[in-house]
């Protein structure tokens, strides 16, 4: 039975609301996303009810996170769409601010996460993750949630979100969920509705390398041959243009030559098709 969904647009607005529900003793769940949803997104509702009284979903684009000649303006956007998925999911407040909302004037105030934020999409993304860690504390001092669920599809995400957590002493609960896949593969995005057919088709090959590379993690072989291989085997399809494949410890993201026994790993990668910027990874323990 689909749930009676609230939409709010204002920061006000929402404070009013989850301060009853805070009254009432609710345990708050927060999903934030950009919208065009997707069943990954869905799958965040689905864990949050599990722990959570209520749920708040926000949908916000948010521009800090752009850089120059990326796709802001053209970022998939279907509010309508996305209103009655969040309702069917069960999400119970449904938070989409206007940029003006968040940002009324000039942001003077930036958090940058060292270290986690720097490789990566950190390299060929500058100030990418300022934005993102920028506008999610932001968004946490809104809803003040008492879990937050984020998709691993973006490991590195999830990382530079929970060093913040950590340092800053932020009182959420930081809950990462598996990366909901296609039945052929592909990592479910909101960006792969810029796939022309021929794109779509051959970026199932991301997957494939990784689960190669797992393979061949098992068998002893170092990060550079893996990443050798893992390179010819996404070369081989002419759309493929890569931007990083990299083989680091996780949650820290630091390099290494070679690997060892109950080491956690990130192997992740980042490739053009057309226009459209896919990014997959895989997180195994050896």
């Amino acid at each position: 039975m689909m749930k009676t969904l609230q939409q709010v647009e204002t920061i006000g607005e929402l404070r009013r609301e989850l301060k009853a529900a805070r009254i009432q003793g609710k345990r708050i769940g927060f999903v934030p996303t950009m919208g065009y949803l997707h069943e990954g997104h869905l799958s965040l509702v689905e864990q949050a009810k599990q722990t959570c009284d209520l749920i708040v979903m926000s949908i916000f684009v948010n521009p800090l996170q752009f850089g120059p000649n990326e796709d802001f303006e053209r970022y998939p956007r279907d509010l309508e769409r996305d209103s009655r998925m969040a309702a069917t999911a069960g999400v119970d407040l449904l938070f989409t601010p206007s940029v003006e909302e968040m940002y009324p004037t000039a942001v003077k105030t930036n958090i940058t996460v060292s270290g986690v934020s720097e490789p990566l999409c950190g390299r060929s993304r500058p100030g990418h993750f300022d934005g993102v860690a920028t506008v999610v504390m932001k968004l946490f001092q809104i809803v003040q949630p008492d879990f937050a669920f984020f998709g691993q599809k973006d490991a590195q995400q999830v990382a530079v979100i929970e060093q913040m957590v950590r340092d800053l002493s932020v009182p959420v609960e930081i809950i990462p969920c598996p990366i909901v896949r296609e039945s052929d593969g592909l990592a479910m995005s909101s960006r792969n509705v810029y796939l022309a057919p021929e794109e779509r088709k051959q970026a199932t090959v991301l997957h494939r390398s990784l689960r190669r590379a797992k393979e061949l993690l098992g068998d002893g072989k170092l990060p550079a041959e893996i990443r050798a291989e893992m390179v010819q085997m996404i070369q081989q399809e002419p759309l493929a243009d890569i931007d990083y494949i990299e083989i680091l410890t996780y949650p820290d993201l630091t390099p290494l030559d070679s690997v060892s026994s109950g080491q956690k790993l990130v192997i992740a990668l980042a490739v053009r098709f057309g226009r459209t910027r896919l990014i997959d990874n895989l997180i195994t323990t050896l």
